[in-house]
């Protein structure tokens, strides 16, 4: 049952969102990255849920680690997602189209271009790794209109203005919940579509490898492909130096007509693009979302027939 909405409480954190970002906004580099340090702090020493679901994820992906590196790692993990919040907070103001050489390089530009104009429906597939939020933002400022599959927020006046953010430069943000048809018709009539493929599936999920480890991954993206005949980007946006520098990386590129005829298709693909997405979570380990439960489900055991 979904919780009871309290309008002026949701107003309220609303106006207070607002003050935070128009003081964000306001400040220099060097204090707005004191402001993420200072917050990434904080949130290591009180957040210690999340901190202990990033540690035993981390155990599982990186058993030969040892455990001083792992809590290092935790603590580069809060610092890099409190950057990279205040940077987001910060990038209307301070990337536009004449200047987004300055913060971001195309990492396989020619294929990311070639996939973008070659007239076939496209899925984009990312993860929660580096600054996910950019590589739409950052699409829309090259002239590229895309759409991307998110979840709304419940309290409707933050859903409203993160919307606002999201589609300033073109991208269309569709609800996972309630935008299906709009999802269908726009792989249908040729269009990109952007969506994040590492969010655990429950038991039903279709469990594929990830760090050595069986993952529960919607089946949704592989068979859009294979319904669309739409190639999967497998992208990623790692941050890679200051100030506010990022690469958006084409990982891997998979067309689904390989997998034609193929029994174990949905399958075959998920696996490949997860496999693409372990190997950029690999090159800048601290800059994936490891506080949340990936790996929160696990496959059945089956039981043996009897006799």
């Amino acid at each position: 049952m979904a919780k009871e909405r309290r309008p002026a409480v949701d107003y309220a954190i609303y106006l207070t969102v607002r003050l935070v970002v128009c003081v964000v906004q306001a400040l220099p580099p060097s204090a707005a990255r004191a402001v993420a340090g200072a917050l990434a702090w904080l949130a290591y020493r009180v957040d210690r849920r999340h901190r202990e679901v990033a540690r035993d994820n981390l155990r599982h992906a990186f058993p030969d680690a040892v455990p001083g590196r792992r809590d290092r790692l935790v603590r580069a993990i809060y610092e890099h997602f409190c950057t990279v919040v205040v940077e987001i907070i910060r990038l209307p103001r301070k990337l536009h189209a004449i200047n987004w050489r300055r913060h971001i390089e195309l990492v396989g530009g020619d294929r990311i271009v070639e996939c973008l104009t070659c007239g076939r429906p496209l899925l984009i597939v990312t993860g929660h790794f580096g600054n996910w939020e950019m590589a739409g933002y950052a699409v829309g400022l090259l002239g590229f209109r895309t759409s991307a599959v998110a979840r709304r927020l419940d309290n409707r006046h933050l859903d409203r203005f993160l919307g606002r953010f999201r589609q300033g430069t073109g991208q269309r943000i569709l609800d996972k919940n309630t935008d299906y048809r709009q999802i269908q018709e726009t792989l249908a009539t040729g269009g990109a579509l952007a969506m994040l493929a590492d969010q655990d599936a429950g038991q039903r999920g279709l469990f594929v490898d990830f760090f050595g480890r069986p993952a529960s991954t919607f089946k949704s993206i592989a068979l859009l492909a294979l319904e669309f005949n739409a190639p999967l980007m497998v992208t990623g946006v790692p941050k890679v130096g200051e100030p506010m520098r990022y690469q958006v990386v084409c990982e891997e590129v998979i067309d689904p007509a390989e997998y034609a005829g193929r029994r174990d298709a949905v399958t075959a693909i998920t696996q490949r693009y997860t496999a693409a997405l372990e190997r950029l979570v690999r090159r800048h380990p601290e800059q994936y979302f490891w506080l949340h439960r990936r790996w929160k489900h696990q496959p059945i055991a089956r039981k043996a027939k009897a006799a």
